[in-house]
């Protein structure tokens, strides 16, 4: 099992709750219909779960504990849904029997997993056949930004080689494709969506929220603990995303890979 690098913080949330299926899962929107029985793999604070809640006729959420998965629980039940299931998994031995499913979902989960391919064979498992097994997975070495600031390209190189010390792949948006064939899929939909980031609130938000996730986050403790960075260092980085933030030239791209597989 990989270890999750995120963590829970405030900070990470703040990023995580603005997910929905309109700049997330936009992708699989055709696909899901009034009886859809829908897996929710990994659903994080869950705002991408409430959604699905909210279009199919049942969803089962998971996470990796409790505390993870209150997360999306207290969301649904704030939103008085009461078509949502929350079932404690592991992604590479789900409980679940063959062919729960119409629609497994999971969103930037399998860059944090030990074994993506066993991932997706459990997916395709729990999938009714003719039904869809959907991934979505940023891919870090294709970020871009400007202006360009050198203690951002230090962010960067930091995060991916916190993500691999915990037995994860920061690139995965690119294997998408490979690690279903290596699953056995042999009907795919591979696709690419972005998130831009360039105006002045949009830059507020991911910079401000990245000035203090480089901090206060579990990813900020890896860094020190391990001596890959100082706080000092830390500090550099985080004053460096409020630079950027502030500058009217401000842009950023994040790319992701996506992947529709047929069961």
């Amino acid at each position: 099992m990989a270890s999750y690098t995120h963590g829970h913080h405030e900070s990470v949330l703040r990023s995580h709750n603005i997910r929905n299926i309109a700049n997330s899962a936009e992708y699989l929107r055709p696909y899901l219909q009034p009886s859809t029985r829908l897996l929710d793999v990994g659903a994080g604070p869950g705002s991408i779960t409430v959604d699905f809640a909210g279009i199919v006729s049942h969803v089962t959420a998971t996470e990796i504990d409790e505390a993870a998965l209150s997360l999306s629980r207290g969301l649904a039940e704030a939103k008085g849904l009461e078509n949502i299931a929350f079932s404690i998994e592991d992604v590479h031995a789900l409980s679940f029997a063959d062919d729960s499913f119409d629609v497994v979902h999971t969103h930037q989960v399998l860059q944090h997993v030990g074994d993506p391919v066993q991932a997706l064979r459990e997916m395709r498992r729990v999938t009714a056949p003719g039904g869809i097994v959907a991934a979505r997975d940023a891919d870090y070495a294709g970020f871009h930004w400007f202006p360009i600031l050198p203690e951002l390209d230090r962010w960067l190189a930091l995060y991916r080689a916190a993500a691999r010390a915990n037995g994860g792949e920061p690139d995965a948006g690119r294997r998408l494709l490979s690690w279903a064939r290596a699953a056995g899929f042999d009907d795919i939909t591979p696709s690419a969506s972005t998130w831009c980031y360039a105006t002045p609130e949009e830059r507020a938000w991911w910079g401000g929220m990245w000035a203090d996730r480089i901090l206060e986050s579990a990813l900020a403790r890896q860094l020190v603990d391990s001596d890959m960075a100082t706080t000092a260092d830390l500090q550099d980085i985080s004053d460096a995303w409020k630079r950027w933030a502030d500058d009217g030239d401000g842009w950023y791209l994040v790319p992701h890979g996506e992947i529709l597989c047929r069961a």
